[in-house]
């Protein structure tokens, strides 16, 4: 027997919040189920289901799990595009050859990756 994915769960003080930053980053729609004053809200991206589940611990290290995005645009814009969501960038691994990625912070601090899109890295191969 195996086990498949069923949800990627974060703790968050605000679940509905920080699944609408997450909505807008898959370009996704609120479940319908889903209201403000909810313990969990959910973001579908098409090929895993992200949970939000109400906490108010405080983040306090590194996150030991991270999502990778690959962007269907070049990953400079992504990043761009992702900080007037409100994310903000944390570590900028970036190459002058166009390699890298970027470390960035949703809008509670849990960290996520910006890789380059597969379009880049065929460009680069």
């Amino acid at each position: 027997m195996t086990s498949t994915v069923r949800t990627v769960t974060f703790d968050a003080a605000d679940p509905y919040g920080l699944a609408g930053f997450w909505l807008q980053v898959f370009d996704a729609q609120r479940p319908a189920d889903d209201a403000p004053d909810d313990k969990y809200a959910a973001v579908d991206t098409g090929t895993v289901k992200l949970l939000f589940e109400r906490n108010h611990d405080q983040k306090r290290a590194k996150n030991r799990v991270h999502l990778d995005l690959e962007p269907d645009i070049p990953r400079d814009q992504e990043v761009e595009r992702l900080v007037g969501l409100g994310a903000t960038i944390e570590h900028d691994h970036r190459e002058p050859d166009g390699t890298g990625f970027v470390v960035m912070l949703d809008p509670e601090g849990n960290e996520f990756c910006v890789l380059r899109s597969a379009a880049e890295r065929a460009a680069t191969s």
